[in-house]
């Protein structure tokens, strides 16, 4: 049974999905910031959320979870673990903020800038 199981589809499998959540933050984590369409930053926002949490942490299990869930990028976990997470070492969560800018010129598709706070 599928209880409290909610997830952003994005009108894909879940192999495509979870490649394209899995990529989504690695880019936000290695550029900050990322314009995308909103449904986009909307699935991928939780997921970084916990990285950085567990990244928080800093021991060398949440470092290899870290790096299973990012796809084995060894210089985007250490740049969580050295310089995204103590940065936020004092704030309890909210480490990400979405910002819209407006429709996308071909299909409407409202995009955003999704970046870490």
């Amino acid at each position: 049974m599928r209880h409290r199981r909610t997830r952003h589809k994005l009108s894909r499998d879940r192999a495509h999905r979870r490649s394209l959540l899995r990529n989504l933050s690695r880019e936000l984590i290695q550029h900050e910031r990322i314009k995308t369409s909103q449904a986009k930053a909307k699935a991928v926002k939780p997921e970084v959320e916990k990285l950085i949490t567990l990244a928080k942490r800093g021991d060398l299990h949440a470092r290899r979870r870290a790096l299973s869930e990012l796809g084995g990028d060894r210089f985007v976990v250490h740049k969580l673990f050295e310089e995204v997470a103590p940065r936020y070492s004092e704030r309890p969560g909210g480490y990400t903020r979405i910002v819209k800018l407006g429709p996308r010129r071909s299909d409407s598709t409202e995009m955003v800038f999704i970046e870490l706070v």
